[in-house]
């Protein structure tokens, strides 16, 4: 075929842009990718979606030089060629947009985007020239950001087309985007999609990495699966449906939407008045104000670092505050050694924490030490007052990876070991299954593929049909309206209204998340 030149690489008119033939890898006795063929139309969005575990990210670390491959050819626009490093898959025209983005925070938009792309000694000739060609891809793709802003001023939205800007700085015609709508409200995701629309119109392709059924259907010309290494299948978006490729994922039938009855709601549980939490001389919470009864989801939206963080802390016995706490008619304590998570446990209160590597599980300790963790002192694990009953707890654990359904059920295991949906799956069976009156989860799926999260739902839903009551945060907004009964939103802070999922939208709760006090139905 004849070549043509673009961006300073040789293109040809073939119809892929990138073809993967073969592509194994093994990470010692594990196959993470067992001979993946792909192919990807030039100038379209590709979906890849699958479990935890199926092999997307190593997949996609292959095609940008994180990995070499065991066996296999990349092909891109035709051309054979080899990827050892990602330099290479930039020259080869290939860009990644990571769900953690790698800026510097107190460096410039302009500077992030020459930064390891500068022309030489002279930096300053570097800056003229970036800034003019910024502005342009600024302006041509919608991008809307300054070349002169700090990254660490802008929004998660805007840090992420640097990120793009970054990319096609470098001459990117195939953009990789990992997960990129998980800490983004829906304003922000329904433009990222606008200018991904706006780059598959210029001849770019795009890959789409997401768990997020949705976001395939309405944005992706194909979509590929993905289970446990091997490429299960590769369809036209338009001829699938959500319910189609969660059972090409998971190899069965899945639950799609979450089943569960109108709330009767009974006694006040918990209630929290002016809750203020400060760290580092910045209020993180302000006098957060609300109250939970038994049988009922209160759901808490926002976007990701607008203080629910904080209050699941306070409220977990976590992070020192302000304010007032009572469960179940009595005080609890704010500050000192007394307001620790094993009070807040001898309380009646069970927290799944949104960080489940940090707070929720010690990853070089075993399945059934993790499960042990913040309830060793609970009478069933008591051999004497001197020694656990290791015996007691490792059977317990046995029947909790039962119910579960952890994968691989050996409780020798290191949590480090599980995948993130099992390691989650160990967490929340530690927390439901000491009955709790509140159960506080922060973020309950986050990372956790679509099997998983229907178990998960499931066990929340039951909790609260046991007569209990659950506080739950989540920047996912399906998950918050389909799981809560009530949806309190979150902002820099304060609690900006409450919702009643039945009658609100997406769009509605999106301008709370925002700051904006829009009236009802605006």
């Amino acid at each position: 075929m004849a070549a043509q030149a673009l961006g300073g690489r040789q293109a040809t008119a073939a119809p892929y842009a990138i073809e993967l033939r073969g592509i194994s890898k093994s990470f010692g006795p594990v196959q993470a990718n067992r001979d993946i063929n792909i192919a990807v139309p030039r100038g379209t969005i590709h979906g890849i979606i699958g479990e935890n575990g199926a092999g997307k990210s190593t997949l996609m670390s292959i095609l940008y030089g994180f990995y070499k491959a065991d066996a296999g050819e990349i092909i891109i626009n035709g051309q054979p060629t080899a990827i050892p490093d990602s330099q290479s898959a930039i020259r080869a025209g290939i860009g990644m947009v990571f769900q953690h983005f790698k800026l510097v925070q107190n460096f410039t938009v302009l500077e992030n985007v020459i930064l390891g792309a500068e022309d030489g000694a002279l930096l300053q000739s570097s800056l003229v020239r970036a800034r003019a060609e910024l502005e342009a891809l600024s302006k041509e793709y919608d991008l809307d950001v300054h070349p002169d802003a700090v990254i660490e001023d802008l929004s998660v939205g805007h840090q992420q087309r640097v990120e793009i800007l970054k990319a096609l700085y470098r001459q990117a015609e195939i953009l990789i985007l990992d997960e990129p709508t998980g800490v983004l409200t829906p304003e922000e995701a329904d433009h990222l999609f606008r200018i991904l629309a706006g780059l598959k119109e210029k001849g770019r392709t795009i890959i789409l990495i997401t768990h997020k059924l949705r976001e395939i259907m309405e944005t992706t010309d194909n979509v590929s699966v993905m289970r446990r290494g091997t490429m299960v299948d590769t369809v036209r978006t338009s001829e699938t449906s959500p319910e189609a490729l969660a059972e090409l994922m998971v190899g069965r039938k899945v639950l799609l939407e979450v089943e569960k009855r109108p709330a009767t709601p009974g006694r006040e549980v918990l209630k929290v008045e002016n809750l203020t939490v400060r760290t580092e001389g910045v209020d993180r919470l302000k006098g957060v104000s609300f109250a939970i009864r038994a049988g009922e989801i209160l759901g808490i939206a926002g976007v990701a670092g607008n203080g629910q963080s904080q209050l699941l802390e306070a409220l977990g016995g976590i992070a020192a505050a302000s304010g007032r706490i009572t469960m179940n008619g009595v005080e609890l304590p704010l500050k000192g050694h007394k307001a620790n998570g094993q009070s807040r446990r001898a309380a009646g209160i069970a927290h799944v924490p949104e960080d489940r590597q940090t707070l929720g599980l010690i990853m070089d300790f075993t399945a059934w030490e993790n499960v042990g963790f913040g309830y060793h002192n609970a009478p069933e694990y008591q051999q004497n007052w001197l020694f656990m009953d290791n015996a007691a707890l490792k059977a317990d654990t046995v029947k909790k990876m039962a119910t579960f359904d952890v994968r691989p059920p050996i409780l020798t295991l290191a949590a480090k070991s599980f995948s993130g949906g099992n390691q989650q799956k160990i967490v929340v069976a530690r927390e439901i299954e000491r009955n709790p009156d509140l159960l506080l989860v922060g973020q309950p799926t986050r990372g956790v593929d679509i099997g998983a999260i229907e178990f998960i739902h499931k066990q929340i839903v039951a909790l609260r049909d046991a007569g209990k009551a659950v506080l739950l945060v989540s920047v996912e907004l399906d998950e918050i309206m389909s799981l809560s009964d009530r949806i309190l939103v979150m902002f820099d802070g304060k609690i900006m209204g409450e919702r009643d999922p039945e009658t609100t939208n997406e769009r509605e709760l999106g301008l709370l998340m925002a700051g904006m006090t829009e009236s009802k139905g605006a």
